[in-house]
C-alpha cells in the first residue's frame, strides 16, 4: 500500500459489503494494485448518495481512496463494468456470488496479485456473456486453484506416482489429486471419478478459456464435477461455502 500519498486511485471488484453505523458500509474489495483491501464508504446508505450504485457486489469500479486511521475511505467511485446481465437472472446472481465468495474465502490482505484480479474480471465477463455458466465456473475453479498453489494432480497417481491410465479412477482431497484404482480402492475419503470427468478437468487445467469453452459437458458429468470440486474446496477451506447450497435451491426450483 502506498506510504506517502494521502489519496490514491485503484481499480477494484466489490466482493461484499456490510452495514456500519447509521449510513455507512464496510466494503471488501479485490483491487488490481493492492490485492484484497477493506474500505469504508461513508454515508452510502443515504437516499441521495451518489456512490451507492457503484459499490454493489461483483461490480468493477474505479475508486479514489483516502487513507484513514483503521481502513481506507472511499471518496470517489465510478463504475467500469456492472456486468448487468448477471443481475437479470437469479441463477447468474448465484454464480457471480459464488465466484466472489470463493476468492474472498481463499485470500487475505497480502498485497498485489494481478493474475488473480485478471482471472476474477475475466470470469465475471465470461459469466455475463457465455451461454454455459457452469463451464465458466468450473474453468474458474481450476485456474483459481492453480494460482493459489493448490493445483490438483490429475495426470499421475497422487500417491504412487504412476501415470494415470484411461479408466475410471479415484479422487482424494487429502492426497491432492487423482489416485489410481490400486491406491484409491478402500482409501477413506477417496471419491470415484469417471474417465469423462477427469478428461474435462484435465482439459481445463491446460487450456485457455477459449479452448476450454469448446467442451460440451453433459448434465450428469457436470453434477459429478460439482461434487468433486466442492469436496476438494471444502477440504482446503475446512468449511463449506455458502453459495453452492443457494445455487442448488435455485436450480431445483427451475426444474419444477
Amino acid at each position: 500500500m502506498p506510504s506517502r500519498q494521502r489519496s490514491f486511485r485503484v481499480e477494484a471488484v466489490v466482493l461484499r459489503h456490510s452495514d456500519w453505523g447509521e449510513a455507512d458500509r464496510i466494503l471488501v474489495l479485490f483491487t488490481r494494485e493492492h490485492g484484497k483491501v477493506r474500505a469504508i464508504a461513508k454515508g452510502v446508505r443515504k437516499l441521495r448518495s451518489r456512490k451507492a450504485g457503484h459499490l454493489e457486489p461483483f461490480t468493477r469500479v474505479s475508486l479514489l481512496l483516502a487513507r484513514g486511521r483503521d481502513m481506507q475511505i472511499v471518496t470517489q467511485a465510478e463504475t467500469i463494468n456492472a456486468y448487468s446481465p448477471l443481475r437479470e437472472s437469479l441463477l447468474l446472481v448465484g454464480y457471480a456470488s459464488y465466484v466472489v465468495e470463493l476468492l474472498d474465502r481463499f485470500t487475505y490482505e497480502e498485497g498485489e496479485n494481478r493474475a488473480l484480479y485478471r482471472l476474477l474480471t475475466d470470469t465475471l465477463e465470461n459469466l455475463a456473456g457465455h451461454p454455459e455458466p457452469t463451464l465458466v465456473v468450473h474453468y474458474y475453479e481450476i485456474r483459481l486453484l492453480d494460482l493459489l498453489g493448490f493445483r490438483p494432480q490429475l495426470f499421475n497417481c497422487a500417491r504412487c506416482g504412476k501415470q494415470i491410465q484411461p479408466e475410471n479412477q479415484f479422487f482424494s482431497a487429502k492426497e491432492g489429486g487423482v489416485l489410481c484404482p490400486h491406491c484409491g480402492s478402500g482409501t477413506q475419503g477417496a471419491h470415484p471419478i469417471s474417465l469423462l470427468a477427469l478428461k474435462y478437468f484435465r482439459h481445463m487445467q491446460r487450456s485457455t478459456f477459449t479452448e476450454a469453452a469448446r467442451a460440451k459437458i453433459d448434465p450428469q458429468t457436470n453434477r459429478e464435477m460439482d461434487i468433486l470440486i466442492q469436496h476438494y474446496l471444502t477440504y482446503l477451506l475446512e468449511r463449506a461455502l455458502n453459495t453452492p447450497s443457494f445455487l442448488r435451491r435455485v436450480k431445483s426450483e427451475a426444474e419444477k
